[in-house]
């Protein structure tokens, strides 16, 4: 097929995407394995490849990642029972102090939001935006937004979230590289579309009309006077993952990967391995020492793994759209033609990102079609470090967060806003942070 003729398969393709899970309300998942199917006809491979391709794609994808993926969710599930979340956020409205209130939430979010999902987090963390709300005499709105921002920066941009994750594998980048960046890009990202855009344009009258259920939600968080674990352990469990694979990637700079010790590091910082050891670290520092028993912990491990079935089904189908867009030869034929283009790669990465979550309500969804869709190009860009292109598409899939996203409902609900409030604010915000994010990107590319 001639290059135009691929070009607007994958324009069909994308299409069919947004038209099954929008009009249809088919889970993402099945949209992208039938776009896939249709894809792989539509461009001519081979019937007895079909399967083959898609089988792989799966199986590449989700082979680095349900471990990683798992293992995660445990964490974000021990930090919420324990009351880590809550021991996060006290300690730092002490210090900060009730007037810089969305600082201390826009930060708070960024920590906690590291190893739990953001609507997880967003719902974890909710009942400390009315009583911070109430206590600094301001609106739970101009609260509320810094931390769903925060969360969705770290959902998109910083491994070991899933999509992140996924698109460093898919993109060949160092996940501790990604790390570093994407904390660089993501926490001036979440401080200018948070606190400093909520200063600027959330009034504190804005409240919206009274929540039926913030009542009973204050109330939780203001009765709740159980011991929580220290700030300090709280955080380096927290952190942990990071910091091993931070150090991983600092460490190898030094010492040769072929070295005895250059394996140990090697073994300990990378992605599941970093991840085991702090989940087991998580079992005493916020389960053990707690006071659970053997048998609570297997319960709360066990029932950490229900909510993450949806992601691992979308990525791994993610995983297949993507094998046939590059066996089909559609994601080589747009990156030439892209690359053909006086615009850069990076910007280009950023937008198709932003188009797909604005399309499709899945920042997921969009950060795994865009590192299929770009991956060609980074054969044709050698002086572009894959570091670069992956917080490029996780700054992309942040902006435009609006009804097509389930996050956008979310927090509609909570903080009890109208659709036109939602959009001026949290669709504002988060665009916001995708374009600083961006910006920090074109950054990176200069530095690596």
């Amino acid at each position: 097929m001639s290059t135009p003729a691929l070009v607007a398969t994958l324009i069909g393709a994308i299409a069919l995407i947004i038209v099954l899970i929008i009009k249809f309300k088919l889970h993402a998942s099945l949209a992208l394995i039938i776009a896939a199917f249709v894809t792989a006809l539509v461009a001519r491979v081979p019937l007895g490849e079909i399967t083959d391709v898609l089988e792989d794609g799966v199986g590449g994808t989700l082979g680095f990642l349900t471990l990683i993926i798992g293992f995660g969710a445990i964490l974000g599930k021990l930090l919420e029972v324990s009351g880590g979340a809550e021991r996060l956020a006290s300690t730092m409205l002490n210090a900060l102090g009730t007037k810089r209130a969305t600082l201390a939430m826009s930060i708070l979010g960024f920590i906690t939001g590291i190893p739990v999902f953001v609507e997880v987090g967003f719902v974890l963390l909710v009942p400390l935006v009315f009583v911070v709300a109430k206590e600094a005499g301001i609106s739970r709105i101009k609260v509320g937004i810094p931390l769903a921002v925060s969360l969705m920066i770290v959902h998109c941009i910083l491994p070991p979230h899933p999509a992140a994750t996924a698109i460093a594998g898919t993109l060949g980048a160092d996940i501790g590289t990604v790390i570093i960046a994407g904390i660089l890009v993501g926490l001036p990202a979440a401080l200018i579309a948070g606190p400093l855009y909520a200063h600027f344009a959330i009034k504190d009258d804005v409240v919206g009309e009274a929540a039926p259920a913030e009542e009973a939600v204050e109330a939780k968080a203001e009765t709740t006077d159980r011991e929580l674990p220290g700030f300090g352990i709280t955080l380096l469990t927290v952190l942990m993952p990071l910091l091993l694979m931070v150090t991983r990637t600092i460490a190898l700079e030094f010492v040769s990967e072929e070295s005895l010790a250059g394996r140990i590091i090697s073994l300990v910082g990378s992605p599941i391995t970093a991840l085991l050891l702090s989940v087991l670290f998580a079992y005493f520092s916020l389960g053990f020492s707690r006071g659970m028993n053997r048998d609570e912990v297997l319960k709360l491990t066990e029932s950490s793994f229900a909510p993450i079935a949806g992601i691992l089904l979308i990525i791994g189908a993610g995983g297949a759209f993507n094998a046939v867009l590059t066996a089909s030869g559609i994601a080589p034929a747009l990156a030439t033609a892209l690359s053909g283009l006086a615009i850069s790669p990076v910007i280009l990465a950023w937008l198709i990102a932003l188009v797909l979550h604005f399309a499709v309500g899945s920042a997921t969804v969009a950060m795994i079609s865009a590192a299929g869709i770009v991956l060609p190009m980074l054969a044709l860009n050698p002086d572009i470090a894959p570091a670069t292109m992956a917080i490029a598409i996780g700054a992309g899939a942040i902006g435009l967060t609006h009804v097509t996203d389930s996050l956008f409902w979310m927090v509609k609900e909570y903080l009890h806003m109208s659709v036109p409030q939602a959009l001026k604010t949290l669709t504002v915000a988060t665009t916001i942070a995708s374009v600083v994010g961006l910006g920090g990107a074109m950054v990176v590319n200069l530095v690596l």
